[in-house]
Order: structure tokens, then sequence, then C-alpha cells
């Protein structure tokens, strides 16, 4: 009697074999990866919510920054009806106006997808630019809350 070359005793799978996972294998397998996704993903989520915090905050200091340089070339700030589009275009022809002080970014938007607000003059200084962070209503806490240039 001869044996078959490729099949192997003990406990070794034979070569060329057409064995795979059993379904109790597989679903365990994905109740691992599920278990490992539940508990990572609020942590991901959360350090999303705080990048998208820390880059609008980046991004109204830029502004804030931008406006300086037109104030140093115009003499004053921009009106509120003028806004932030400002930095980008000679508004009504002012003079001394020596921008873009931006690249053009389009509609200047938040992280969030809602335009930046900006008021000249501002409740406490010479101009306000403001988010409303992610529920993009005024007020709120945390991620949801307004954030507001210094």
């Amino acid at each position: 009697m001869q044996s078959n070359p490729q099949t192997i005793s003990g406990p070794y799978r034979s070569v060329g074999s057409n064995e795979g996972f059993s379904l109790v294998e597989l679903l365990v397998v994905l109740a691992i990866i599920g278990l490992i996704a539940a508990i990572a993903t609020p942590q991901v989520l959360g350090y999303l919510d705080r990048a998208k915090v820390d880059t609008a905050t980046a991004q109204i200091n830029n502004f804030g920054n931008a406006l300086e340089f037109y104030y140093l070339d115009a003499g004053t700030y921009p009106t509120s009806d003028q806004g932030l589009a400002a930095l980008v275009k000679n508004p009504d022809n002012t003079a001394n106006w020596n921008g873009p002080y931006i690249k053009d970014s389009g509609a200047m938007l938040d992280p969030w997808g809602t335009p930046y607000q900006y008021k000249s003059p501002g409740q406490s200084k010479a101009f306000e630019i403001i988010s409303l962070g992610k529920d993009k209503k005024p007020g709120g806490s945390g991620s949801s809350a307004d954030i507001v240039s210094k």
C-alpha cells in the first residue's frame, strides 16, 4: 500500500488542502474587530473635533494678522459690510490697498463649512472674527462652542 505523499499525519494540515475557516472562527474574528472599533471610534472622533477647533483658531489668527496688514496700508479696518473679502479684493477702490492680504479661499469657510462672521467694530476691540463651531449656532460648549478672535 502506497501512502499519499501530500498527506501528513498528526495535527498538521495537508499541503493543498481545501480546508478553510469555519463560520465560528470568522464570527469570533468579526466580533473582535467590532469590539476594537467600538473602543477606538470615540477616541478618533474626539481627535477630529479637537483638530477642527485648532484649525478654526489658526485660520482666525491668520485673518487677524492679515487685517492688521490691511490696517497698516489703508488706515482703517474693513467695515462689517465689506467683510473678510476685503482681504482678497480691493473693496470700493480703497486708497493704499496693497493686497491681496490672503489667498482667495472661496467663501472663507470654517472647518464645519460655515462662513466666518466678521464684525467691525467688535464688542471689545476694533474687529471680531467668529466661527460658530460644530453646531453652527451661537453659544455652545466643547467643539460646539463659538471660536472668537482674541
